[in-house]
């Protein structure tokens, strides 16, 4: 089994996979948005192409640690999804992570690594989900 993590937006959610074993992430695609049902089927798509049993879902929260209004979007989101995924037959487990600042982080990554402006754009969603899910990966291994 695997852990699969989202980057919800308003536009697209970027998805990450973990290896088997639980060491690393890796960016698997971005879901451009198309309404509820449809980003729900194909997030349930991925769970079972990769095999997952946890997904876990980046929480923007505000600097302070309140719940911004993008958080309220994410969290109403991954209601659909989890009632969905029920329905359906799936036996998953939900989790937030803390996505403070994930965005910055994987653009800087990629401006360090001489990345264009347009490849960053097309791929940013997909790096935030990579570091979401590394970050959860690194604080269930202690």
């Amino acid at each position: 089994m695997r852990w699969m993590s989202l980057d919800i937006g308003d536009k697209t959610i970027g998805v990450a996979v973990s290896d088997p074993l639980f060491i690393s992430a890796q960016g698997v695609t971005t879901i451009e948005r198309v309404g509820i049902k449809k980003d729900t089927t194909k997030v349930l798509e991925l769970v079972k192409e990769y095999e997952v049993d946890t997904v876990v879902s980046g929480l923007p929260l505000m600097l302070n640690g309140t719940d911004s209004p993008q958080t309220l979007k994410v969290r109403e989101f991954v209601e659909k999804l989890k009632n969905k995924a029920q329905s359906q037959g799936f036996k998953l487990k939900f989790e937030f992570q803390d996505e403070r600042f994930t965005t910055k982080i994987a653009e800087n990554a990629m401006i360090d690594a001489g990345m264009r402006r347009e490849k960053r754009k097309e791929i940013i969603d997909r790096q935030a989900a990579v570091i979401i899910l590394q970050s959860y990966m690194d604080s269930h291994r202690q």
